[in-house]
């Protein structure tokens, strides 16, 4: 319960908020009647064009006889298969998200002497301000980590000469900062958390320069900071999945919009996070994990697959776990036979399944993966297929590195900001109109009625 009286839902508040529900309200059919693409997606879940890019590409079907049909998906960036790059990094190499953002910064793949003086140089940027986790990330820490980062990310602004000036060397400055800084702001701040809401042990370990991205996620987060090759290399396989997805999902068109604007850098991330906040956008792995908690507490036998449809039946007629009506980590707005990602990052989630021991539970997860279209389509009327999206392994990925919930959703922010990074790039060096889409009103024009007649 809370203390505090602001926070109270008094009668009068909940009366309002009556008033206020009803007058927000508009009819769906209008949507139709008007031709209105809701959500920017036409009536087949498609995207609507909205702009330009040359950074990545999601492909998700192919033309057959001058028509479109759904196709195994795919994923590009700067014109590069994904599939491709993560094959090309050595086995015992942890550097490949350093080498991704390269790509997606400066359109080509680096050589070994860029992409060492690259490394060092997000190396030497990954020193906060003096003072700066005292004063900032340990005084009111949010109990929610995306708050933490975006808090944190508008405070960089106070200790930037330069934070206005939005020419494209500045900002490709200040994106190094950040794409170098968001594993301290997340980490830091889920241990300010902890040790002061939760009484945990505080401990503040400082990153290693020549240790890459995904090395120093672990260094600073384990008491210890030790970590094995395998767990190095599955967490910056995760980061280049994660980093960039075309410029239309929800946090990067974030950033191209209110790039566009002509705003500084740090607003635009602050409000690309606040999107990624979103349980429909970012947080959607935190939800698998949990329905797969709760799928193993009611589950008599693991491996019993007429136990497991049943489960899953109950999912989708809202018989189970939130009883939404969901099975999470299922199906994805875009991909519709296979999501590349979630396919690529299967077989890494394998290996540690391995290092861990934890078969069993990767068992789980693959007959999900195998039986939950099958429902899904039994269940459903559906215009496209149904597959497991990368949220579906992410969060059980995550739960054997020993990750807490708490930084599931700054992990993709951690792996994103390169992504907006190269877009809010992209948008300011197009120099184009800021972006202003048309919305119509529905409503009725009335006369305006005095106070004394009313």
């Amino acid at each position: 319960m809370t203390t505090n009286r602001f926070c109270d839902i008094t009668p009068e508040l909940q009366a309002l908020s009556t008033l206020s529900e009803q007058c927000a309200w508009i009819n769906p059919d209008l949507y139709t009647e008007y031709d209105v693409k809701r959500g920017l997606r036409d009536l087949n879940g498609k995207g609507v064009l909205v702009g330009l890019t040359k950074i990545s590409e999601v492909c998700s079907t192919k033309e057959v006889d001058g028509r479109s049909v759904p196709a195994e998906g795919e994923l590009f960036y700067r014109g590069y298969n994904v599939r491709d790059i993560i094959a090309g990094i050595p086995e015992n190499g942890h550097s490949g998200f350093e080498e991704c953002t390269y790509l997606l910064l400066f359109g080509e793949l680096p050589d070994q002497k860029q992409l060492t003086d690259f490394t060092r140089m997000l190396g030497d940027y990954r020193t906060l301000p003096t003072s700066f986790v005292r004063d900032i990330i340990m005084k009111a820490p949010s109990r929610d980590m995306m708050n933490t980062l975006a808090r944190s990310v508008l405070t960089l602004y106070s200790y930037d000469d330069l934070a206005d000036d939005i020419s494209l060397p500045n900002v490709l400055r200040q994106c190094l900062q950040l794409i170098s800084l968001f594993p301290l702001l997340s980490v830091y701040g889920y241990q300010a958390y902890r040790h002061y809401h939760d009484g945990a042990s505080l401990f503040i370990h400082s990153p290693q320069a020549e240790y890459s991205t995904a090395e120093n996620i672990l260094r600073i987060l384990r008491p210890d900071s030790k970590f094995s090759p395998l767990e190095a290399k599955l967490l910056d396989i995760a980061l280049i999945l994660h980093m960039e997805h075309g410029g239309g999902n929800n946090s990067t068109f974030t950033t191209h919009l209110v790039s566009s604007s002509g705003t500084d850098t740090y607003s635009a991330i602050a409000a690309s996070l606040g999107s990624l906040k979103g349980p429909k956008h970012g947080g959607a792995n935190i939800k698998v994990v949990r329905m797969f908690e709760d799928m193993k507490e009611h589950l008599t036998d693991w491996e019993d697959e007429e136990e497991i449809s049943r489960y899953l039946a109950a999912l989708l007629n809202k018989e189970a776990f939130d009883r939404a009506g969901l099975i999470y980590g299922m199906g994805h707005a875009v991909y519709s036979l296979s999501d590349p990602r979630a396919q690529i990052f299967r077989s890494f989630v394998e290996k540690l399944s391995a290092e861990k021991g934890c078969e069993k539970e990767f068992a789980l997860y693959s007959a999900v993966e195998r039986l939950a279209p099958q429902i899904i389509a039994r269940e459903r009327k559906i215009y496209k297929g149904v597959s497991p999206n990368v949220d579906f392994f992410s969060g059980f990925a995550y739960s054997m590195l020993g990750l807490p919930v708490e930084l599931y959703t700054p992990i993709f922010a951690i792996a994103r900001i390169a992504g907006w990074s190269a877009h809010r790039l992209e948008e300011l060096a197009i120099n184009g109109k800021i972006m202003r889409p048309a919305y119509r009103n529905v409503g009725r024009r009335r006369a305006f009625i005095p106070m004394s007649r009313r």
